[in-house]
């Protein structure tokens, strides 16, 4: 089996490069290098920032004016025929949101940037709030029903947008699910090496990865998974509506622990971040600090603002109103960034670590053992230690399988722009859960794939560079819905708003109930 990974390793050997090219781009030219201040930033992250600071002020800074507003609308009972509550897509949205990343994204943010880096990861999530809205209005002005269920997101609205051309939507559809075939065998692999370190904390023993326990625990999880995403929509959001707020309440409680037993170190933290954030080395870091991993490319961004990948969940949802679903992606970022990657961010400059003896070495490694390591650092020689660790443990588990189910669903919902008869679906779901075993396999034979998580990099840039150039071209449209919104008129919304005619969904919503008038 070893020579098979090495196979695969070696095929893939082009990407790892070709992705560092594009998310450096141009920044590895000398001529633009030598640029000052400019020069440290890729073209990728003056796209997904300055769209951002764009957005926020065309949009009236609506991230911070409707927050309270979209709070009520999380916390407002609905009964809902059609599609998922609001709520229920806002959940299936975090759960893809906050991932794995939360923890070892903002460790290698760190390790490459310095506390610094948390600073600037706060400024960019802010501003990528607006985009989340953007992409959240878009999805459901141009959302579609099937069925029961409303589907919709990038293949959707790119394909609208684009002069309704279907080789647009089948092209849009396919880089998703691409991507998330790339994505998917990291899920894969952290949720059953962390179950197995689960069990190590429990009995105090090590067990051996090609053992029969990790092969129990990953047919396990492929069968579990199976039975969720063969249901559907729903039942998915069934299991994130449970899943999501428990993992999130449980990592916020067990870290505002760690730092209640460390309130001394707090304004340590505070210290070293606003002054690291203005150092020349720690704002390069700092820019790249908003993402899973090192950097921006690890991941993405730790919130997905700009990539439209969260937008399936956004279309699924029945909102009165599509600015009502925007508003809620935008709060999703904050519950990423703001809440959960800080909290992460906390444990590990708190614990020093990151500038130890061994700092080197973490600038080139971003795994879960060495934020652990920071846990262990804040509760030397107690009995806390082996409890709250494995409390992280677990909740890293569950970051990591919420994502596994998004990432199927969300190529269930984009496979639809292709074809929409059960087959075809079917088939992208089993090809999804044999990817997401081969990453369990990675991890049973003790090999990562270097090679191949770097496709999901390469996924990530590509999708950035087509998804936010469709959002200026559709940005006219979300403005003029913005402004219905805030009218609040008591007039529906209708493909008239925005000045269209093909907004299906929302015209026969209103021809609909004008019939029982």
């Amino acid at each position: 089996m070893e020579k098979v990974f090495e196979s695969i390793n070696g095929i893939f050997s082009f990407i790892g490069p070709l992705s560092d090219f594009l998310w450096d781009f141009p920044t590895n030219f000398s001529w633009y290098a030598s640029i000052p201040l400019l020069g440290n930033f890729s073209f990728a992250i003056i796209l997904l920032l300055g769209s951002g600071i764009f957005f926020s002020f065309r949009l009236g800074f609506m991230q911070v004016t409707h927050f309270k507003k979209g709070i009520r609308i999380m916390t407002e009972k609905r009964v809902v025929k059609t599609g998922i509550s609001p709520l229920a897509a806002f959940f299936l949205s975090s759960a893809m949101r906050v991932g794995p990343g939360n923890i070892i994204g903002v460790t290698g943010a760190i390790a490459v940037g310095g506390p610094g880096a948390l600073f600037w990861m706060w400024v960019s999530a802010f501003f990528g709030m607006a985009v989340a809205y953007m992409e959240g209005v878009l999805a459901q002005i141009f959302k579609e029903k099937k069925g029961d269920e409303f589907i919709g997101g990038l293949p959707f609205y790119g394909r609208k947008l684009l002069g309704n051309k279907v080789w647009i939507g089948v092209f849009l559809s396919i880089l998703y699910i691409l991507y998330a075939l790339c994505c998917l065998p990291a899920q894969g692999f952290n949720v059953v090496s962390s179950v197995g370190r689960m069990a190590e904390i429990v009995t105090g023993t090590s067990i051996e990865s090609d053992s029969i326990f990790y092969y129990i625990v990953g047919a396990i999880i492929i069968f579990t998974t199976a039975l969720i995403a063969f249901g559907g929509i729903r039942k998915v959001t069934k299991w994130t509506d449970k899943m999501v707020p428990v993992m999130a309440v449980l990592y916020v409680l067990t870290v505002l622990v760690l730092i209640i037993l460390n309130v001394k170190s707090i304004p340590y933290f505070f210290h070293a971040v606003f002054t690291g954030a203005f150092k020349p080395e720690a704002f390069f870091g700092g820019v790249f600090g908003t993402v899973l991993a090192q950097g921006v490319k690890r991941g993405l961004m730790s919130n997905e603002a700009g990539q439209g990948t969260i937008t399936m969940s956004a279309a699924a949802s029945d909102a009165k109103h599509p600015c009502e679903q925007g508003i809620l992606a935008s709060i999703g970022v904050f519950l990423d960034t703001i809440v959960i990657c800080t909290l992460s961010g906390f444990v590990v400059v708190m614990a020093h670590c990151w500038d130890g003896p061994n700092g080197e070495t973490w600038a080139g490694l971003d795994k879960l053992p060495k934020f652990t390591e920071s846990v262990a650092a804040l509760t030397p020689g107690t009995a806390a230690n082996a409890i709250i660790t494995f409390l992280i443990t677990l909740c890293f588990c569950m970051f990591a399988y919420t994502c596994l189910l998004g990432m199927i669903s969300f190529s269930e919902i984009a496979a639809n722009r292709i074809r929409k008869d059960r087959g075809f679906i079917n088939v992208i779901r089993c090809i999804a859960l044999f990817v997401a075993a081969f990453g369990i396999l990675c991890n049973i034979a003790g090999l990562e794939l270097g090679n191949l998580w770097a496709f999901s990099d390469l996924g990530n840039i590509l999708i950035v560079y087509f998804n936010v150039p469709i959002v200026y071209v559709g940005a006219k449209y979300v403005f003029r819905a913005t402004r219905h919104y805030k009218k609040n008129d008591g007039t529906p919304f209708t493909s008239k708003v925005i000045g269209r005619d093909d907004c299906r969904y929302w015209d026969e919503k209103v021809a609909e109930k004008n019939k029982f008038l």
